[in-house]
């Protein structure tokens, strides 16, 4: 049996790379936007306050 090459499957993962990638930036951005939330001392006291309003 001959197998046949299909060019157009090597160029399949490039958009799954490129979703990869835009996923990645968008934790990285997450995560640096809540630790600059953290850094706010009014924010750090709005959460300790909303934490120890559940007991």
């Amino acid at each position: 049996m001959q197998s046949t090459h299909d060019p157009s499957a090597e160029q399949a993962p490039a958009p799954r790379a490129g979703l990869r990638l835009a996923v990645a930036l968008g934790v990285v951005v997450a995560l640096l936007a809540v630790f600059m939330l953290y850094t706010d001392p009014e924010f750090m006291i709005t959460v300790a306050d909303q934490l120890w309003s559940c007991f």
